[in-house]
């Protein structure tokens, strides 16, 4: 299978593709496909990448995902694994000026937002309910809960979450470039990393790939890693909270407790101890 651009399977009676994927993981892999993806975390939290753009998910968070944007969800590993139910269609499923029809203009702040990516951060008109209830729907109901789904999301408060950068797709060659310094990132994010030794990964040489990973995340690749590590560490605070602040320190990948008070501030505006408090 080519990691880039990934292949959707199309059921033969469906125009529509919903999926629903549990386990122990999501797909892992950095990638792409034309489909536009509608996405509701129904059980599982960790470390998404949209484009240009990552963060931490959540439970009850919604994304839509658009043709062609590189993206993946790296899940922390638990006892209770994960659950999406995702929906794939395209602008042009049901024909090629079907969405251009005055009854659907209101659908072209869907689209338009959906090119870069968004996230809802409350799943405020109960989006996993939906998209469960269309996984036993005959084709018609499904159409018409499929209209009404992207009607509410055309309506809610979105968050944009690439940019422009990542409109360009990207080539097998370097779709499996930049799998490879996500995997190895994602993987060993709470170790010691070193620019030279992600750059002989991609197989650069350290300041064309310094160069290189800028241009694609708008972020230096230790500012990346920086900021992975304190999302970790945000849930670390969140989750065990009788956990010392230094051990949450070393588990998120910094060896020094200074080091740590000041990025964490640097990123969230307040010290570890105060983002605690805030929680109570």
């Amino acid at each position: 299978m080519k990691v880039l651009p990934f292949i959707i399977p199309k059921p033969e009676n469906s125009t529509l593709i919903i999926q629903e994927d549990r386990g122990g993981s999501f797909y892992s892999k950095l990638h792409q496909h034309e489909e536009i993806q509608l996405s509701c975390i129904v059980k599982g939290e960790g470390t998404f990448f949209v484009g240009d753009r990552f963060g931490q998910f959540s439970p009850g968070d919604v994304f839509g995902i658009g043709a062609h944007l590189p993206h993946v969800f790296s899940n922390e590993s638990t006892a209770e694994g994960v659950h999406m139910i995702s929906l794939f269609f395209t602008a042009d499923s049901y024909g090629r000026d079907f969405f251009e029809h005055p009854e659907f203009h209101s659908f072209n702040v869907f689209f338009e937002a959906v090119r870069l990516g968004f996230r809802l951060d409350s799943d405020a008109f109960g989006m996993g309910q939906r998209l469960s209830k269309m996984l036993h729907q005959a084709p018609l109901d499904r159409f018409l809960s499929f209209v009404e789904l992207i009607d509410l999301v055309s309506k809610s408060d979105l968050e944009t979450l690439s940019s422009d950068l990542h409109r360009k797709r990207f080539s097998e060659t370097e779709g499996k470039r930049m799998r490879d310094i996500m995997d190895y990132t994602l993987e060993n994010y709470a170790r010691v990393l070193s620019v030279g030794k992600v750059a002989e990964i991609a197989n650069m040489s350290p300041n064309a790939f310094c160069r290189y990973f800028r241009q694609r995340t708008n972020k230096t690749y230790m500012n990346f890693v920086t900021d992975l590590r304190i999302g970790q560490a945000c849930r670390l605070l969140t989750r065990n909270r009788d956990l010392r602040i230094s051990e949450i320190a070393f588990q998120s990948g910094f060896n020094n407790l200074t080091h740590f008070n000041r990025k964490f501030k640097q990123v969230k505006g307040m010290t570890p101890s105060r983002f605690r408090v805030r929680l109570k």
